[in-house]
């Protein structure tokens, strides 16, 4: 199973004041994935029968699609300024539930509509997508994710459908709201879900960034950081400047916490830069790649 998550600032210019899709880059991506499903499923459904019957047609739907995905992006320019223009996930008086609430409905609809853009161009490049909002199905304590209803994301995949995730504002017993960040989804996925017969036998996570994965201090801002290609440690990010802009959900330092959980149970993790080309196809076909590995 591939987990797959792409990032905010490759599908849009977070930075921007006005909600843009990058459209250049969301089109590279989606051919990528195709052509990396098609290259590990060795021709996709050549040659299976498709005279289907209720005897062979839950054969046919997981032969059809041998690698399972699960596709997750960041809300980018689309939820992030909203978010903190509202203050989503902070204490509030009574008195300004109302506008909270404004806030939150706001953020939500933003972010509906960035995954829209970006399953409307998968499912025109031939991926079997469906959305499923983490504000239907998700809700949080503390900003931590209490109650997940992963049985229908399996249920998609049993079904052959990649399921397209994304960072949302859900609702949270100690706050009342709050931002739920892709990358803790990621993580509870990662940790949670399995199929109906056994567990996965191995779980592949994939972060598509703004750059080659993690360094000593922001390779933007210095040309003395130091790329780092392996990472295993939670002591040793306090070592680290965050490589991207802090936004709501935590920046890389948030990214690389949540990976690092992983890695303590045995998941690796690799962050790669989807700006470049070709990188997305290549990591999930599991060639070298620039980036660094969380173990």
């Amino acid at each position: 199973m591939i987990i797959l998550k792409i990032g905010g600032s490759i599908l849009t210019n977070k930075n921007s004041k006005k909600a843009e899709v990058n459209y250049t880059n969301l089109n590279r991506i989606a051919k990528e994935i195709k052509n990396a499903l098609e290259t590990l499923n060795d021709g996709g459904n050549a040659n299976i029968n498709t005279n289907l019957s209720s005897d062979n047609f839950d054969e046919y739907s997981k032969n059809s699609f041998n690698h399972d995905l699960v596709i997750i992006h960041g809300a980018g320019s689309f939820g992030h300024p909203p978010a903190k223009k509202y203050n989503i996930g902070q204490k509030f008086s009574l008195e300004e539930y109302l506008k909270k609430r404004i806030g939150f409905s706001k953020t939500q609809n933003c972010v509906k509509k960035l995954n829209t853009a970006i399953c409307d161009i998968f499912i025109e490049k031939g991926l079997p997508c469906v959305s499923i909002p983490p504000s239907a199905i998700i809700t949080t304590k503390n900003k931590r994710i209490k109650t997940f209803d992963i049985d229908i994301i399996k249920r998609y995949i049993k079904e052959g459908f990649i399921p397209v995730i994304y960072g949302d504002v859900v609702l949270d017993d100690d706050l009342k709201v709050a931002v739920l960040s892709g990358d803790q989804i990621l993580q509870y996925i990662a940790k949670n879900i399995s199929n109906n017969d056994n567990k996965y036998d191995k779980k592949e996570v994939i972060l598509g960034t703004d750059v080659n994965g993690v360094f000593t201090k922001n390779p933007k801002k210095y040309d003395d950081a130091k790329h780092i290609s392996k990472l295993s440690s939670l002591d040793e990010i306090e070592m680290f400047d965050s490589t991207t802009n802090i936004d709501v959900t935590g920046g890389m330092i948030g990214k690389i916490k949540e990976l690092l959980e992983l890695a303590e149970i045995g998941i690796e993790s690799k962050i790669i830069n989807a700006n470049e080309p070709d990188a997305i196809f290549n990591a999930l076909n599991n060639k070298k790649i620039k980036g660094t590995i969380i173990k």
